[in-house]
């Protein structure tokens, strides 16, 4: 295969049970001309994977973190659409195939990435929650700084199918980021890249007991607190949204047991937004 249309990257760190089926919903596709990348990020304890002509193994030999692993891939990608799969989550079949649909009839000026829903799912395959992306936000916005339509979710940025060198042209995923590496990602990508938003579940999200990225305190807290030092322009031109965000983190680091940090946050939120932060505080409180 010499140049797919899309090639689909996958990052693992020792996940051997979950990345075979992260594969296989990759290799499912019913979009026929694609790739997999699987880059293996330094593991310890690596899955057998199926021989297939369009899956692509690369191990490296020294960990990268997510980001790292994500830019290995889309440098060794030969497809001109690219896409990142986590290594605990899966594709619907039709993911590819509705991205592309999508991006063939968009009506905004390129570049333009699109993104679709998430259904996110227990270890029994039962739905806990759907998240349906905003229709668009054009080229120039601040991703999930905007206020945000009723009934939907920024929190579908996972499914980002997007040309590989629009992630080249803006220095791809930021690897002094070990988490919220696609929050960060998209605050640079919608300042030159259009979004559009598919009412289409094309991902699932697997809740699971195993180690994440998302669920480490430490992790969060640093990456939080990166993330907007690199960007404070940008929060500082949305307050309400800026506060929501702060809002969410307290909240987490609250059912994480991590109280001062709740209460720090709580504290900066109320600053920048008195009233959406109260009623954020009270609507918790119930």
């Amino acid at each position: 295969m010499s140049s797919p249309t899309l090639s689909i990257i996958i990052p693992t760190h020792n996940r051997p049970q979950l990345l075979p089926l992260a594969v296989q919903s990759a290799l499912n596709q019913t979009f026929d001309d694609f790739e997999v990348i699987v880059v293996d990020d330094a593991s310890t304890d690596f899955a057998p994977l199926p021989n297939d002509r369009r899956l692509r193994v690369i191990h490296l030999a020294t960990s990268r973190g997510g980001a790292g692993a994500r830019n290995v891939g889309t440098e060794a990608a030969r497809g001109r659409w690219v896409t990142y799969l986590d290594d605990d989550d899966r594709l619907l079949p039709h993911m590819v195939a509705t991205s592309l649909d999508a991006l063939n009839q968009a009506t905004l000026p390129p570049p333009v990435g699109v993104i679709s829903g998430i259904e996110v799912i227990d270890a029994n395959g039962q739905r806990l929650d759907q998240r349906i992306p905003p229709a668009a936000r054009p080229r120039g916005c601040h991703f999930a700084l905007e206020d945000l339509e009723p009934g939907k979710s920024y929190n579908t940025k996972q499914t980002l199918v997007v040309e590989r060198e629009v992630i080249r042209g803006i220095g791809g995923w930021d690897e002094a980021f070990r988490s919220r590496v696609h929050s960060e990602l998209f605050l640079r990508l919608n300042l030159v890249c259009s979004i559009i938003g598919i009412p289409v579940v094309t991902y699932q999200l697997y809740k699971h007991g195993g180690n994440q990225v998302s669920k480490d305190p430490f992790l969060r807290q640093r990456s939080f607190e990166q993330l907007i030092q690199k960007h404070r322009a940008a929060f500082e031109a949305h307050p309400k949204m800026f506060a929501k965000f702060v809002c969410d983190h307290a909240w987490m680091s609250y059912q994480q047991g991590q109280t001062k940090a709740a209460l720090v946050n709580w504290w900066r939120a109320m600053k920048l937004s008195p009233g959406y932060t109260l009623s954020r505080f009270a609507n918790s409180l119930q």
